[in-house]
Parts: structure tokens; sequence; C-alpha cells
């Protein structure tokens, strides 16, 4: 098995305590409503949304991918930190073994956030990632980060 690592950094006006509440805490009732061309719901199917519980994304029709899971393995509220392995769904083949990502939302200076991200791909046998397919995963989820941070600025009493 190999292991096949990368890391991104965006930076954000916003204060991490907003952007974890939003995009973390609450993903499941706010991302489907920002973004329901893509994500049809987000359901916690097993435990209480916290470390140990088993979320379940499910794609609007049309897609590539129908749902994927993944369990929390580390949820942190005081110190903006979420740590989830992808563990059941298309995103994972016969040549990925799990996938596992580490988040962590930071204060700047200016009030903003620095959000750090490190993925590890679990992969089977000689199996390597493309360029094009880490830019790709990369993408999508700063296109949702955006979409979050843009509806946090049009409305800044939310998530305080």
């Amino acid at each position: 098995m190999a292991v096949i690592t990368f890391t991104d950094e965006h930076s954000s006006p916003i204060a991490p305590s907003r952007i974890f509440k939003a995009s973390i805490l609450d993903s499941h009732n706010l991302i489907p409503k920002l973004l329901p061309q893509a994500i049809k719901s987000i359901d916690i199917i097993e435990g209480n949304g916290g470390t140990g519980s088993i979320k379940q994304i499910n794609f609007a029709q049309g897609g590539n991918v129908s749902f994927l899971k993944h369990k929390i393995d580390e949820l942190n509220e005081k110190t903006f930190t979420y740590n989830y392995t992808l563990i059941e769904g298309e995103g994972l083949t016969d040549k990925i073994e799990k996938i596992s990502y580490k988040i962590k939302f930071e204060s700047t200076p200016d009030g903003g956030t620095l959000s750090k991200m490190t993925t590890n791909v679990y992969s089977k046998g000689d199996f390597e990632l493309k360029e094009e397919e880490i830019k790709a995963g990369k993408d999508k989820v700063l296109g949702m980060y955006k979409v979050v941070e843009a509806y946090l600025l049009q409305n800044p009493d939310a998530y305080v």
C-alpha cells in the first residue's frame, strides 16, 4: 500500500469560528441549500454528528457519483479541527483503500482564516493518481468553500 499525500491552503476574510460552524458543524443543513444542483442531502446515519459519527453525502442525479460515506475521526470545536475518512462510495475503487482528510482553520492577524487541508490517499498496489485527478478534487473542495464563504460575506449575522 502506498500513501499519496497532498496539501492545500486557502485564506479568507471570515473568522475561523464562522467558517467552522457553517462548513463543518452545520454542513448537513447549509451545503445542500447552497449547492442543490450538486448535493441532494447530507445525512448523519450513525452517531450524533461528532467524533465517530458517519455521514452520507447524497449527490444530485446526473453526476458521476451518487453517494459517499465518511467517518468523522476528530471534531474539535475549540481548535477548529476536522478529520474524517472516506469509507464508502464511488470515490473508492479497487485501487484505493481509503482517503483521509485533515482540515484546520487558523486565525490570521487580520481576523480572517487560513484553512489548511491535508489529504492522504491510501492506494492498493502500484496505483498512482494522475495530476488532473488531484487538481479536479481540489477544485471541487475549493468551489464549495468559496460558496460557503460568499454566503457568510452576504450574511454577516449568520453563524456568529
